[in-house]
């Protein structure tokens, strides 16, 4: 009975994926079932479509600086909180955390009227700059980082960095010729899982663009409001491949991470 309530539950959860991926080789514009046949032309006409390219670029220079970028900033938080406790830790932790449990559209709008502000203030261009865009979803990927690494600080043997420490080691010598390696697998999930969230995103993104600039979640929905036909369905699918290929990996990473 239970493996029957598994199997449903995945079926419906994987449904409306295998759903898309089929009508991605529809030959039809207008979906009919059975299709009258099969086609690759979709993916052509999503490749050949400018707004569709330039958001594929744009998502993935956008998420993997902010993968990475979250990784950096992630870990030295993460060392902070676990190997130097310092009063308010607590509090610092939560607020690193938080940006998780709030909802995509609030964290959004605030981040917008952040820089709003920011930007009457500075008398500076803020809003439909780049490193705005990446700045933004920068505070998306910090969280993972900071939870993943942290998690795998605290198992990791403090005995290691004490012989170190005692064969005249410096702290920064051990962090990064013992610590770092250590927490390989753990950095490696970070930056992909930061790259997953960055990459799909549309809440924060949706008001920090640019004039001329376009993610591909937003490429898709704007193409949405004016066209509904199969090429939505091929550039999903694309997005779905790399994306699952993104998570597979982080999968393997983590589990080696619990192994460790």
């Amino acid at each position: 009975m239970g493996t029957l309530a598994c199997a449903v539950s995945y079926g419906v959860m994987l449904a409306p994926i295998a759903l898309v991926v089929w009508i991605s080789f529809a030959r039809d514009a207008i979906l009919t079932i059975p299709p009258t046949g099969y086609t690759l032309a979709w993916y052509g006409e999503a490749w050949g479509n400018a707004d569709f390219m330039n958001g594929l670029l744009l998502s993935l220079e956008v998420a993997v600086m902010a993968s990475l970028g979250g990784v950096a900033l992630g870990v030295a938080a993460a060392a902070a909180l676990v190997r130097y406790p310092f009063r308010g830790h607590a509090w610092v932790s939560q607020f690193l955390l938080a940006p998780i449990l709030v909802p995509g559209i609030v964290a959004g709008l605030a981040i917008y009227l952040f820089y709003l502000r920011a930007q009457d203030t500075l008398d500076v261009d803020v809003l439909g700059t780049h490193w705005s865009l990446v700045l933004a979803h920068l505070c998306l990927t910090v969280p993972w980082t900071v939870r993943l690494v942290a998690a795998s600080l605290e198992g990791l043997d403090l005995s290691l960095e004490e012989a170190a420490r005692n064969l005249g080691a410096r702290r920064l010598t051990v962090f990064t010729r013992i610590v770092l390696p250590l927490l390989k697998p753990a950095l490696i999930s970070a930056a992909l899982f930061g790259f997953i969230v960055s990459f799909e995103n549309l809440e924060v993104s949706l008001p920090l663009v640019g004039a001329g600039q376009t993610t591909l979640p937003i490429a898709i929905l704007h193409h949405l409001e004016y066209r509904i036909d199969p090429t939505i369905a091929a550039v999903s699918t694309v997005q779905i491949v790399l994306l699952g290929f993104a998570m597979v990996l982080t999968d393997r990473f983590v589990k080696q991470n619990r192994i460790l």
